[in-house]
């Protein structure tokens, strides 16, 4: 799978995919975060020690972002 973002001429391989849009980005076009994972637990959430790594792609993350 090559990535999306990549101009047609260039087929760069794709190493993840966008968490939001689904779409294959190579590592120029990937952008990664963390974010807290929490779960349902009685009546609140538990949060857990460890963060997600959480990748999107640059238009993605544009978004996340504003």
């Amino acid at each position: 799978m090559n990535c999306y973002d990549c101009p047609d001429i260039i087929a760069t391989p794709a190493v993840a995919v966008c968490v939001r849009c689904g779409a294959a980005v190579c590592r120029e076009h990937a952008h990664q975060s963390h974010v807290l994972a929490q779960d349902v637990n009685g009546t609140g959430r538990a949060t857990h020690d460890e963060p997600l790594r959480h990748i999107t792609c640059l238009a993605c993350h544009k978004t996340e972002a504003s």
